[in-house]
């Protein structure tokens, strides 16, 4: 996780950084020098807040086609000086993924870049992920021998070696090279790997840690109270609630009480945790002294505590706090989002414009708030999630924004449902094919190329022919 410079929404710039569909739109439209600058920045520099769930690789890819941008800025990128010095993923994941998906259009020049990379580069587990998916038995095979070079015969160097098998996402070039009959040597060498590989899981399933059966309720608090004294510390109130669920009888509630008061902080944070799933009459009130307790994992663990409850108590205490400035006033909010009653409409409606004025249309807490707009039938949201589906980083947020406004806003259809074809989220896309309507007659054209299109995703192509079905709604 990270925090990226965004340009501001806009430019051109921005909207490909946004991975909105209108920054295609406008890459179109502008000089392909200009498009390709920005294009290539947003490449080179990940715009993602969260590069793990977000999606970026397939818009860019796409826009890549459609400038016949050339790779030069990639290639250089990737094969910086620092490559093998910086071992971040983030730093080449992403031109790693768009090379894939170019190679997958038939880009022979990304699938060369694919290959010369897993061979060399820093981050070649990823490249050798993306070649698994595109390239051919014969490409892969030829990568074997500079692959294994990269780990030396010595103890450490095989137990590198076993730790790349088992962890590999794809296993095809593993098996590949594990068969390959031309060079023995090398494919015994893959083979021993991932023996290995199976024997550590098999022996660290043996060989548990943690509690045993027939622990206390006060040992299960204590080895959670343990873990901070560790180094790295180790956080282990979440699995101590599990333990303490299978241990703890009526007969301990005293006892749990008294350490989501007084106990470590772990043991709080576990206890808190334990009262809430088991819906105590006092959990609320802990929660609410536990909130603004000063150590962060106790205050944390009673927030989280608190999202997880289910109870029509929880709900009647979140109207209470959802004018709360704080974490717990947050979860609040969420709360009443997600499982509020249509009276609670100007609760949510409330906590949505204080939350996009006072900390902008990135908070955390507008993922569910957005949501709760949409299931509520907010009207007089549509202002203010048209904004957020303008201004936020977050794809997914957008994304979320996209859906609540075709149920509280009727010019979706017409107006963002449209751009929404070209959108970086493939849900967003499926939510535009439903429906956008053509007062653009790039919208026909943008959906049949949807629906021709390989590496589109099964359900916006499905959601694509629905609309080209006989009884399917007018386009």
């Amino acid at each position: 996780m990270f925090d990226p410079d965004i340009a501001p929404s806009g430019t051109l710039l921005g909207l490909l950084q946004r991975g909105r569909g209108d920054g295609t739109l406008h890459a179109l439209a502008a000089s392909r020098a200009e498009a390709l600058e920005a294009l290539n920045q947003c490449v080179l520099r990940d715009p993602r807040r969260d590069w793990q769930v977000e999606n970026r690789s397939l818009y860019y890819a796409r826009l890549y086609l459609d400038l016949d941008g050339d790779l030069g800025a990639l290639e250089e990128h990737l094969f910086a000086p620092g490559d093998l010095l910086d071992g971040a993923e983030e730093r080449t994941g992403l031109a790693l993924a768009v090379l894939g998906h170019l190679a997958s259009y038939g880009r022979a020049d990304a699938l060369a870049l694919l290959r010369r990379y897993a061979a060399t580069g820093g981050n070649w587990a990823w490249a050798l992920d993306e070649l698994a998916l595109r390239d051919d038995d014969a490409g892969l095979l030829s990568l074997c021998a500079p692959v294994l070079a990269r780990f030396p015969h010595t103890p450490e160097g095989e137990a590198a070696l076993t730790t790349a098998v088992r962890d590999a996402f794809e296993p095809r070039p593993w098996r590949l090279w594990a068969d390959d009959e031309r060079f023995p040597a090398l494919a015994a060498r893959v083979r021993a790997a991932r023996e290995r590989g199976s024997f550590d899981r098999w022996q660290r399933q043996l060989r548990p840690s943690g509690p045993r059966p027939g622990w206390s309720v006060r040992e299960v608090l204590q080895w959670a109270d343990a873990g901070l004294e560790q180094h790295p510390a180790q956080h282990r109130h979440v699995p101590a609630t599990r333990c303490l669920t299978a241990v703890a009888g009526p007969e301990d509630r005293e006892e749990i009480i008294d350490a989501a008061r007084r106990g470590g902080e772990a043991a709080r944070a576990t206890a808190l945790r334990y009262l809430a799933e088991h819906h105590d009459p006092q959990a609320l009130d802990l929660i609410e002294a536990a909130a603004d307790d000063p150590a962060p994992l106790v205050a944390g663990a009673a927030v989280t505590a608190f999202e997880r409850m289910r109870s029509a108590a929880a709900l009647e205490r979140a109207r209470a706090w959802i004018h709360r400035p704080d974490a717990l006033g947050a979860a609040a909010a969420g709360m009443l989002a997600c499982r509020g009653a249509q009276y609670d409409a100007a609760l949510v409606l409330g906590a949505l414009r204080r939350t996009v004025r006072t900390e902008g249309c990135d908070a955390p807490v507008l993922f569910d708030l957005v949501d709760g707009a949409g299931r509520l039938q907010i009207g007089c949201a549509a202002p203010v999630l048209r904004h957020v589906y303008r201004e936020t980083a977050s794809s997914h947020l957008r994304g979320r924004a996209a859906r609540a406004l075709a149920a509280t806003d009727p010019s979706f259809a017409t107006g963002f449902a449209v751009e929404c074809l070209w959108d970086c989220e493939e849900s967003t896309r499926e939510l535009a094919a439903h429906h956008a309507t053509t007062a653009d007659a790039r919208v026909v054209e943008q959906l049949r190329r949807l629906a021709a299109d390989p590496a589109e995703e099964a359900e916006v192509q499905s959601a694509v022919r629905g609309r080209f079905e006989p009884d399917a709604p007018a386009l």
